[in-house]
């Protein structure tokens, strides 16, 4: 069994805090890692040495400071394999799921080696007669990154490369779910050769959050996770005069028109609502079928979602994994009961799900509601789980103000022929990120990740351009010469 320990100041620290936490894997329910619930002190200590690094990694070019990530980039394809497989053991994904999200997190330190074209500012000659200005990008100071569960490899790499590109240094507080995977990549850069303090890990749980979120030495926060959570962070950090960017939950419709490609609509919307067993905030939650495609699309999307796999995430030909823990299993078995309790039919029961060889891992099969109406608590909150509810409506109009009307705007995806339809979608959506013949609407790093409503809380969103202007400020200066 694996003893965490935290990273700070370019060495590994063993915590002396007297509270511990178990990892699981979750298809075993074994015990596989021990995980430190940090002191304050140590927070403080980490917090510390990533201030006294600032003042000389702001200062070198970053040119330099890309030919870190460079680095870090070829160091994390070579130990790309052992990455994915630390995802699958801890937090119970499959393996092509895994690998998928170590891609993901790659891509984000490549798009950060560009910083020195991405961080350059702009200036205009003779603003007034003989005066010019300057607009130049310069690093604020230390960022907290407070990961999720559920992307224990991507999510902290959603925000740190762009941090320490941009001349911040950064400290990572991990899921204290999941923390192996942090704890393995950290071993990773070390070995790059980050000056000290640059990068930093700190293990705990909202304790070791609470300090980050008050500390004067930590300039900005990066969250995501559910939103009761997201709005503490986002108020609690904004109240000490931090930058924030928070990311909370999800409730996502698929709009199925009657023009719909079935073969293609149905794969994609089994991918979407069951994948990484909906625990995603871009999973498909509420399937929105429009008019008469209406029966065949439930009877074929039963019918897929029924031949999926589940198991364990390593095993060949599984398709789905188990949830994260017991706990939340429970909590997902109770939305559930509130579907068939509401009137809800249930047309597909995934509680009926057994896996040969793993008694007590945290499974549950692909779960489907049939006749939801939107008032419905399992067509509102955010269940994150395989469960998956069909409403039928009457044309993208009702479609459009079910959308509208819920109190989450991360992601919405249309499937149809029509241009006129998808423009119509595209345009009045009230969702951040759109998919049109897609079931996960995922923007590559280069473009921004983020919701509106209460899926997100601040200004600037994850990666792409908004996160260079998230990690920098724009320094304006005005200059005459006599």
């Amino acid at each position: 069994m694996r003893t965490l320990s935290n990273y700070y100041g370019g060495e590994w620290i063993a915590s002396k805090s007297e509270n511990w936490g178990d990892v699981r894997n979750p298809a075993t329910d074994e015990v596989i890692a021990r995980v430190p619930f940090s002191t304050s002190a140590e927070v403080q200590a980490a917090i510390g040495h990533a201030r006294t690094a600032f003042q000389a990694w702001r200062e070198t070019p970053p040119v330099e400071r890309a030919r870190y990530l460079f680095r870090l980039k070829n160091a994390l394809e070579d130990r790309f394999e052992e990455i994915s497989r630390m995802i699958v053991e801890e937090e119970g994904k499959t393996i092509g799921d895994a690998r998928g999200e170590v891609r993901r997190m790659i891509e984000n330190v490549e798009v950060a080696c560009g910083i020195p074209s991405l961080m350059m500012g702009y200036n205009l000659e003779d603003v007034a007669k003989g005066i010019d200005c300057i607009a130049e990008r310069q690093p604020i100071g230390v960022f907290a990154v407070i990961g999720p569960f559920n992307f224990p490899g991507m999510v902290p790499w959603w925000f740190a490369p762009y941090a320490v590109a941009t001349g911040n240094t950064c400290i990572i507080k991990p899921s204290e779910q999941v923390p192996c995977t942090q704890n393995l990549i950290f071993g990773i850069v070390h070995d790059v050769g980050f000056p000290p303090g640059v990068l930093n890990l700190i293990n705990g749980a909202k304790d070791v959050v609470d300090v980050l979120l008050e500390d004067p030495g930590v300039n900005g926060i990066c969250f995501v996770g559910s939103t009761p959570v997201a709005r503490y962070v986002y108020r609690r950090a904004a109240e000490y005069g931090k930058r924030v960017q928070a990311l909370g939950g999800a409730k996502n419709f698929l709009v199925v028109m009657p023009d719909a490609v079935l073969e293609h609509t149905v794969q994609a919307l089994v991918t979407s609502c069951f994948g990484a067993a909906g625990e995603r905030c871009l999973s498909g939650s509420v399937i929105l079928a429009v008019g008469d495609v209406y029966k065949s699309l439930r009877d074929r999307f039963v019918e897929e979602a029924s031949q999926i796999k589940v198991g364990y995430g390593m095993e060949e030909g599984v398709q789905m994994g188990p949830l994260i823990s017991l706990r939340h299993k429970q909590r997902v078995l109770g939305y559930i009961q509130k579907g068939i309790e509401e009137g809800a039919k249930l047309v597909l029961d995934g509680r009926k799900v057994r896996v040969e060889g793993y008694p007590h891992g945290y499974f549950l099969g692909p779960t489907i509601f049939d006749e939801v109406t939107p008032d419905m608590t399992i067509a509102n909150e955010e269940i994150f789980g395989p469960v998956a509810s069909i409403i039928r409506v009457r044309d993208l109009e009702e479609a459009l103000q079910i959308i509208r009307r819920n109190r989450y705007g991360n992601m919405a995806c249309i499937f149809t022929q029509n241009g006129r339809w998808a423009r119509e979608f595209k345009y009045r959506a009230e969702c951040s990120m759109l998919g049109i013949n897609v079931g996960i609407a995922a923007p590559m790093a280069f473009f921004t990740f983020g919701g509106i409503k209460e899926s997100f809380f601040g200004d600037l969103k994850a990666h792409g351009r908004d996160a260079i202007e998230f990690f920098t400020d724009k320094k304006v200066v005005t200059v005459r010469w006599f």
